[in-house]
């Protein structure tokens, strides 16, 4: 599969996992009523479309391959806290949590699925 390719499954992937996660979180585990449903959508969305080409194409040259997947990760996880943070005007240790098993569970999918 070409890597492209890859990337716009990655993308799907991260989309269809983590935006779910995003809701359950918010709506049934936070009670949070402030945001509507299709604004937490599009958070989530614009959240997974500006970090992972990042991710993909734009970090590989500067980080050793050795510590890529774990500076990736991290940065990927901290920056979309920020976007729910600032977006979603939510706390940000919930922000947190949610980026965190968000994209800890997108992750393994992706080593489950795409290896």
């Amino acid at each position: 599969m070409l890597f492209e390719t890859r990337f716009l499954v990655s993308l799907l992937l991260t989309v269809v996992i983590e935006i779910p996660i995003l809701l359950i979180s918010l709506k049934w585990l936070f009670k949070e009523k402030k945001n509507s449903i299709g604004y937490i959508i599009l958070a989530g969305f614009l959240a997974s479309a500006l970090t992972l080409p990042y991710l993909w194409f734009v970090l590989p040259p500067f980080i050793k391959l050795n510590y890529y997947i774990y500076v990736g990760e991290i940065l990927v996880f901290l920056i979309e806290s920020l976007i729910y943070y600032k977006i979603l005007s939510i706390k940000f240790s919930r922000a947190l949590i949610i980026s965190f098993v968000a994209n800890l569970v997108s992750f393994l999918a992706g080593l489950i699925l795409l290896s």
